[in-house]
């Protein structure tokens, strides 16, 4: 062997000897200042997600808590107002002429189912459920029910003229939609907008 293989032998060597330790003055090399800011950023980072995701449940619960407070009387509200509506057609069963002949008797009954009628609807209002004002309003099908249609040109066309049954409503949302009938044939409400806005311009 010759003393130029022997030397190059003995580079290699000490060229692999020096790779590990060079590889462990790259790892010495990594600031621990920077691998804990690193580290605090990651933290940060993580800390900011949970603080937003409490956050977004904080409000969801709220919100719910105030759904549940506002609609939890919505099926027995529904009940009651059928009990109302036979309160109503009850009442509506008497003739003016009976009512007004009437003898102490059955004035006493009238007057008493017209204050339970008005007693209930009352208490329903303190709870939240609101009467949908319907007649001489656009037809909306988000609060009314189309019954028939009522030909009359004075009116503008889809305008409720007549209410079948009273709608309601608890906070945002239809309990019952109001059973109306609605005006055929009159012009179209854009038209009879610009005509009411010309006559009282």
């Amino acid at each position: 062997m010759t003393d130029d293989t022997k030397k190059n032998e003995t580079d290699t060597t000490a060229a692999e000897d020096q790779a590990p330790e060079a590889a462990t003055e790259a790892e010495a090399a990594i600031d621990p200042l920077e691998a804990l800011k690193a580290e605090n950023s990651e933290l940060r980072d993580r800390f900011l997600r949970l603080a937003a995701e409490m956050d977004n449940l904080r409000r969801r619960t709220e919100r719910d808590v105030k759904d549940a407070k506002s609609y939890a009387v919505t099926s027995f509200a529904r009940d009651m107002l059928a009990v109302s509506d036979n309160l109503r057609r009850a009442l509506d069963t008497i003739p003016e002429e009976a009512r007004a002949a009437a003898d102490a008797g059955l004035a006493a009954l009238v007057e008493g189912v017209e204050m339970t009628e008005r007693g209930m609807l009352a208490t329903l209002e303190r709870h939240g459920v609101r009467k949908i004002e319907a007649e001489g309003q656009k037809f909306d099908p988000n609060f009314h029910q189309a019954m028939f249609e009522i030909p009359n040109p004075e009116v503008p066309n889809n305008t409720v003229v007549q209410v079948v049954q009273a709608g309601y409503a608890i906070g945002d949302r239809v309990l019952r939609p109001a059973m109306v009938g609605v005006a055929k044939g009159g012009p179209k409400a854009d038209a009879a907008a610009e005509q009411a806005a010309e006559k009282n311009g």
